[in-house]
């Protein structure tokens, strides 16, 4: 959802309706309303002019905006988002929860899903 949510954020910073900003991009409202909720992709032309109208760069929109891994000597990089930075931060707070999860993801996050789901 960090994509949908940063398109969205941007829109609202350049002052564009969702109709105005559809428009500049030849999509209904709609679109650009199913982009924010994250219920649709956008081709690839209508993704480089919706990074071109709102400013934004291609990492940025694509949730890859901070570098967590840098190797120099390869020019190796691994991106994430801001976002999920401050989720792992909050996380390691609980250090108990963390290692929990640490332990076995895939079963701790079914978890979650089967509470959310009841």
């Amino acid at each position: 959802m960090i994509i949908g949510e940063r398109i969205k954020q941007a829109r609202k910073n350049k002052g564009y309706s969702q109709e105005q900003l559809g428009k500049l991009l030849g999509v209904s409202k709609v679109s650009i309303c199913g982009y924010e909720k994250g219920m649709r992709t956008p081709t690839m032309e209508t993704f480089i002019d919706l990074i071109n109208y709102l400013d934004l760069s291609p990492d940025y929109i694509l949730g890859r905006d901070i570098n967590v891994v840098c190797d120099d000597s390869t020019n190796y990089t691994k991106k994430i988002s801001k976002e999920d930075l401050d989720i792992l931060k909050e996380l390691k707070k609980h250090r108990e929860l963390y290692n929990k999860i640490c332990s076995n993801p895939k079963a701790f996050i079914d978890k979650i899903n089967k509470l959310y789901k009841s």
